[in-house]
């Protein structure tokens, strides 16, 4: 199911008005788990700087069309897709309607995650596998699909949200934390692979990001263990990934990670 809106008309130019450069196409930026926190930030942010933002979502299209209101409210073109990353056929199918309604597609963001927490030794198979599909296979099964036509193109963005607990590891969170390092090994590999034909391929590790994934946890011992001290905020993940997508000077950044951590690695 693919919700959009009617794009804004440009009014005809007068037959004796000088003739005028042809605008650049407006990059086309697709952003999975695009309807809340992190990634609802990412989308605002590439919306902000000129994209046309495709909102994608799988349980929530109430909160991906505030998302997309919002965006257009500040003059700028967005729409929803529903797919479940895990889901190939899913993926397949939503980023051939992407291709189809917007004949491009310029910047992947795989943001999509969830978390299932729980100690290794009592930790279900399910919790595990469920963690693994979504946040590690889907990051996959997008950056398949999508590569194809950014291959034709010889350009492409692919920007991967991994977290610093791929980098660090973090007690009760074994599942995160494999498929998040996973997803830093896929994006050197995949920047390997693709960089021959001017795609470049970047994570970004966030911190503790105040989130309403984080905000139920103890901030006491968080906050001591970040030496800036202080949680993130989306905004600053945002920018992170920005810069990655549309900024001159990224252009010849590949295969790194960017960590917005308030310094916690370092320690």
């Amino acid at each position: 199911m693919v919700a959009s809106i009617q794009d804004s008309a440009n009014p005809e130019q007068a037959p004796d008005a000088p003739l005028q450069p042809q605008a650049k196409p407006a990059p086309v930026a697709l952003v999975t788990g695009a309807s809340r926190g992190i990634g609802r930030a990412i989308a605002l942010e590439l919306g902000r700087f000129g994209a046309t933002v495709v909102v994608n979502y799988s349980s929530s299209p109430d909160a991906a069309e505030s998302v997309v209101a919002e965006l257009t409210a500040a003059g700028g073109r967005a729409w929803s897709v529903r797919a479940d990353v895990a889901d190939e056929e899913q993926v397949e199918a939503m980023v051939k309607t992407v291709l189809e309604r917007e004949s491009r597609l310029d910047v992947l963001v795989n943001n999509a995650g969830i978390t299932r927490d729980g100690l290794l030794m009592r930790m279900k198979t399910d919790d595990w596998r469920q963690v693994l599909d979504l946040n590690l296979t889907g990051v996959f099964l997008c950056t398949r699909a999508v590569s194809r036509s950014m291959l034709k193109a010889r350009h492409g963005r692919i920007i991967n949200i991994t977290s610093v607990v791929a980098l660090m590891g973090n007690p009760g969170q074994a599942n995160y934390s494999a498929a998040k390092a996973g997803v830093i090994g896929l994006t050197r590999s995949t920047a390997a692979e693709f960089a021959s034909r001017g795609i470049t391929v970047n994570a970004v590790a966030p911190g503790f990001i105040d989130t309403d994934m984080t905000q139920e946890l103890n901030q006491e011992p968080i906050l001591a263990a970040i030496p800036l001290g202080r949680m993130g905020q989306p905004a600053e993940v945002a920018g992170a990934v920005r810069f990655l997508a549309f900024d001159p000077a990224a252009a010849y950044i590949t295969g790194q990670v960017l960590q917005v951590d308030g310094g916690m690695v370092m320690r």
